[in-house]
């Protein structure tokens, strides 16, 4: 049995490991990169053959987790996609959103090389097409928590609550091999604690071989106070400015966990009822699958729902699909708050919004996630005075704020909670999705508590078993 490592490894985005069983090959997640040093992996090959994958086991929707499967498609994949109800319908929406972007990415390529008369690294071409999405979509079939079910010959999984986001799992990969049971468990990304609308994560409390996330594996979040108070803090001193609070935020979760905040602040008369603008169509789409998987919220939610207080919808929240009333944003004179895709501004609408709030010293700009080096949200979050965005130079006089309460990730305590369930130190650990340093630390924090064996895989690393 082999586990290569295809995937965030020192590093965040662009999830992907690849079991090898006898003949067979489980893809675990499919991810697109996004962090500047690591884009070429994009364009490169399937490090394993596509047409030998013989399953493709998604842990939740994130792009950097599902964002690659199109053109895993468009390269020869034709194996069954395994993910829970929601999954399935968050990642058309994400996936088709992300189509859009490259060959809009593309155009805009064409044309800007075009002009300055050069040639760019890559094809001025989309990762893949809404074709390519349209037959990734076909392959996916629906799993529930907590039921076996048979992935291949040999090998079995198990999904488990993840508490992440609507729908995230941990899968537990259960080979048999010449007679011989052994246990892998893929952490995906692994939730808070007592959070609004999700579950809290599941505890797992065996396995031979464990595959954790480290996002912040160096470090507890910071709590300054709880994040409703932080949060109606920062938009009435940005509304008593008299300008905006500009999100990047993420559609999936980010998005719905601002919106339960803001609606309960304005019903309290915390903060001024200003407009809240939701500049999104895929996060507008995501608040209907909400909607219809309500039974995967957890029990404070369906009490809102109970009572009629519809945790996502309030009196001043503004639905925004079309470009034309994007583009209108920019002529709204009153104090608004605006949140818009992506999360770590790699593309999308917010741009534009950051385009015309970051030479605004009056205006407010709030990172509610994790930003991954090298992305144009770290460069503004490291405080960089000036930022390249559509390909020109932009001032930053706009204050930058960030609340890490939001985060739909475990902190390093959270992390050695999870980990404290296993009833048994496992073989091994092996720490992704986490940048160097950060994972390097939680090892060496892992060694020096727990006493197992931990290591943080290169990419391209294979083990052996």
């Amino acid at each position: 049995m082999k586990l290569h490592f295809l995937g965030a490894n020192r590093q965040v985005t662009g999830s992907r490991y690849c079991l090898e069983v006898g003949r067979s090959h489980v893809l675990i997640d499919c991810g697109l990169f996004q962090e500047r040093d690591f884009l070429d992996r994009n364009w490169q090959p399937s490090p394993v053959p596509a047409a030998k994958i013989d399953a493709l086991l998604l842990t939740h929707a994130h792009i950097d987790h599902s964002g690659l499967i199109p053109r895993l498609v468009s390269q020869g994949f034709r194996a069954p996609i395994y993910a829970t109800p929601p999954s399935v319908e968050l990642a058309e929406i994400v996936l088709r959103d992300s189509a859009e972007i490259q060959m809009e990415d593309a155009l805009h390529k064409r044309e800007r090389h075009r002009k300055e008369g050069r040639q760019g690294k890559h094809p001025e071409v989309p990762l893949y097409t809404e074709q390519d999405v349209d037959r990734t979509l076909r392959r996916f079939g629906k799993i529930t928590y907590n039921k076996p079910f048979d992935v291949c010959p040999g090998v079995k999984a198990v999904y488990r609550d993840a508490g992440h986001i609507l729908g995230s799992a941990m899968i537990e990969v259960i080979v048999n091999e010449n007679g011989h049971e052994q246990r892998i468990v893929f952490s995906g990304d692994i939730g808070q604690w007592n959070k609004p609308l999700m579950h809290d994560p599941s505890a797992c409390t065996a396995a031979d071989y464990v595959v954790m996330e480290s996002t912040y594996g160096d470090r507890d979040h910071e709590h300054r106070g709880d994040v409703a108070t932080q949060l109606a803090d920062i938009v009435t001193d940005t509304v008593a400015r008299g300008g905006n609070v500009i999100v990047p935020t993420f559609a999936v979760e980010r998005a719905q966990e601002l919106m339960y905040h803001l609606g309960r602040l304005q019903r309290a008369g915390r903060i001024p009822e200003i407009p809240v603008y939701l500049d999104s169509p895929m996060a507008v789409d995501v608040m209907d699958v909400f909607r219809r998987h309500q039974k995967y919220l957890d029990a404070a939610a369906w009490n809102e729902i109970s009572a009629g207080q519809p945790p996502l919808d309030f009196r001043m929240l503004r639905l925004v699909r079309t470009v034309e009333d994007s583009k209108a944003l920019n002529h709204v004179r009153e104090p608004s708050f605006i949140m818009a895709t992506s999360g770590m501004c790699t593309g999308g609408r917010i741009k534009h919004h950051l385009r015309q709030n970051l030479p605004r010293a009056e205006s407010t700009i709030l990172f509610v996630g994790y930003q991954s080096r090298g992305t144009l949200g770290r460069q503004i979050l490291d405080g960089n005075r000036d930022v390249r965005i559509h390909g020109r130079q932009w001032p930053v006089r706009a204050r930058v704020a960030q609340l890490t309460g939001l985060s739909a990730h475990a902190d390093r305590s959270g992390l050695m909670k999870w980990l404290s369930y296993f009833r048994e130190a496992p073989r091994h650990l092996f720490l992704t999705h986490g940048e160097e340093s950060v994972a390097l630390a939680l090892a060496e924090h892992v060694r020096s508590t727990l006493g197992w064996n931990v290591s943080v895989p290169q990419y391209g690393e294979v083990v052996v078993w």
